[in-house]
């Protein structure tokens, strides 16, 4: 509590004293140090965003890191393409906010991008930021793999888990999983073994499958797929808490597997629309490299309205 609180106090403190000096500086009229001020307030505002986005994130694991997942749609190629592209606006969205970022399972496409890929984002927060991504996203663009230049639509699906690391009320049983090994391939980077370390781990009971093979052993590897297959026995125990909720309250419970949740339209013209808030920007560049926290808190803000 007193980190949290220490944050509002020392916030405060720094737009008091910069405001007193921006004060000062008018009536001495040194434009250079007014500059300065500005650019410093202008920092502040930022951090006063985050905090406040912070103030939203109150549920179980919203403070936790994050697992996330891409998978590539219906569209081949470009579909692979844009998964890719996907991958890399997540990972430059952790990378913009000094989180950890590691790939822990990539499989590479058939000519270019991904097929699919698991990647934890390490800090706080991290869940709670992005767990309004989960869902389909849509592109639309002149694809670079037709040799006629046409239009194409590509989908990918996007999944975010908490990272916990134990929750006495989810068990797995030994005789519930099963475990196969092969060797890992791909470029999820500079760790990844040519003999056989990755891991395949099959719930039985709910057919979920978690692959991984970023860690240098097989040991390693399989500890990390029992988290991942924790989180996400834990992330449909939340789900079917949430539509009992809704069932109870009366409200429409939205089928949330495949729903298409934000279009990037990169021709005729650039737009990235969220099709829940109706939150939209034209600045398609900066939203594919990482900078989402605009479509991140309009969600938030549309949940406590």
């Amino acid at each position: 509590m007193k980190s949290e609180s220490s944050k509002w106090t020392e916030l405060k403190e720094k737009i008091h004293t910069n405001s007193s000096l921006l004060i000062i500086a008018f009536e001495e009229n040194d434009e250079e140090y007014i500059s300065q001020l500005i650019e410093e307030q202008k920092t502040l505002e930022n951090y006063l965003n985050n905090l406040e986005i912070q103030l939203q994130l109150r549920d179980e694991y919203d403070k936790n890191s994050a697992l996330l997942s891409i998978k590539s749609g219906a569209g081949g190629v470009d579909s692979q393409d844009w998964a890719e592209m996907l991958l890399r606006m997540y990972r430059r969205w952790g990378e913009l906010r000094n989180y950890k970022t590691d790939i822990l399972d990539y499989s590479s496409g058939d000519e270019a991008g991904i097929k699919s890929a698991t990647i934890k984002i390490q800090g706080d927060y991290a869940y709670g930021y992005l767990k309004s991504e989960k869902g389909t996203h849509r592109l639309v663009r002149l694809s670079p793999f037709d040799s006629d230049h046409r239009r194409h639509t590509s989908f990918a699906l996007v999944e975010v888990l908490p990272e916990v690391e134990n929750d006495e009320e989810i068990k797995i049983n030994s005789d519930d999983i099963r475990i196969d090994v092969f060797r890992a391939s791909g470029n999820g980077g500079q760790s990844v073994q040519k003999n056989s370390t990755a891991v395949r781990i099959t719930h039985i009971p709910t057919n979920i499958v978690v692959s991984v093979q970023n860690e240098r052993s097989q040991f390693q590897n399989k500890e990390v797929a029992l988290k991942i297959l924790h989180s996400r026995l834990l992330n449909m125990r939340l789900e079917e808490q949430e539509k009992e909720r809704q069932k109870i309250k009366g409200e429409h419970v939205a089928a949330e597997f495949g729903s298409q949740i934000r279009s990037y339209i990169l021709h005729p013209y650039k737009m990235v629309k969220d099709h829940r808030t109706n939150f939209e920007t034209k600045d398609a560049e900066s939203i594919l490299n990482g900078k989402i926290d605009s479509f991140l808190k309009s969600y938030l803000n549309s949940k406590i309205k």
